[in-house]
């Protein structure tokens, strides 16, 4: 047996292949998870379920005709409250989101229905306080910059240390040619690199939500193919 045929895959120790087997299957389910958060969250920001480019517009540019807190009441927080509660919350903003009419009545429905995330998750707005839920009934101007470099830097940290282990275990791979080789591991990092950019520049240019779309496709697709590929070999 060759030196070189050592560190492929089908020949690797078979503990080497359960670790590299469990990784890879956690990591693809993870995966598939991410995408259903997406559904459930961008997914709904058009009150419509399902990804599509005006979700993207809505998160990140956001919805000028309307308020942030009416978008997410139509859409991905439509399932946290029942009609006649969202329907009420709703007149409350379009009537310009007085504070005697929160005091009076808005606080408590938003107290049953909000607070157990808002007022608990940090990084999200706290309904607990007029101050704090005013700043989403005001026109939907989508994402923060503040927001969108929190959320920025923890996919570029985080999502990199992905793509380089399964990299890294593609690499074992035998039969591939260097050029796909080094094409399937080198994507990842473009679109994510893409991805992360389209954010910052659909928050002011809307059109850029479908490079959003292309780089997602884009490093799930490379990301599929090192994964299936690795655990054909092994």
């Amino acid at each position: 047996m060759s030196q070189q045929s050592k560190h492929e895959l089908s020949t690797i120790d078979v503990s080497l292949k359960a670790l590299f087997t469990g990784y890879l299957l956690v990591v693809g389910l993870g995966l598939c998870m991410a995408f259903a958060q997406i559904l459930f969250t961008h997914g709904m920001a058009d009150g419509k379920f399902g990804l599509s480019v005006d979700d993207i517009v809505y998160s990140y540019y956001g919805n000028r005709e309307g308020s942030r807190l009416e978008m997410k009441l139509q859409g991905s927080m439509k399932l946290m409250a029942d009609e006649a509660t969202r329907a009420e919350i709703i007149k409350w903003v379009r009537n310009g989101s007085p504070e005697d009419t929160w005091n009076s009545s808005i606080q408590t429905l938003v107290t049953a229905n909000c607070v157990r995330c808002h007022g608990v998750i940090p990084g999200i707005p706290d309904y607990r306080t007029y101050e704090g839920i005013k700043t989403v009934t005001a026109i939907d101007e989508g994402a923060t910059v503040p927001t969108l470099a929190r959320v920025s830097h923890i996919h570029l940290f985080g999502i990199a240390f992905i793509f380089f282990f399964i990299g890294f275990i593609f690499t074992k791979t035998s039969g591939i040619p260097d050029w796909l080789k080094v094409t399937a591991i080198s994507f990842p990092y473009g679109f994510l690199a893409t991805d992360v950019f389209s954010w910052w520049a659909t928050k002011w240019i809307p059109e850029f939500a479908y490079l959003t779309i292309i780089s997602g496709t884009g490093y799930s697709i490379a990301s599929a193919f090192m994964i299936f590929t690795s655990l054909y070999q092994m």
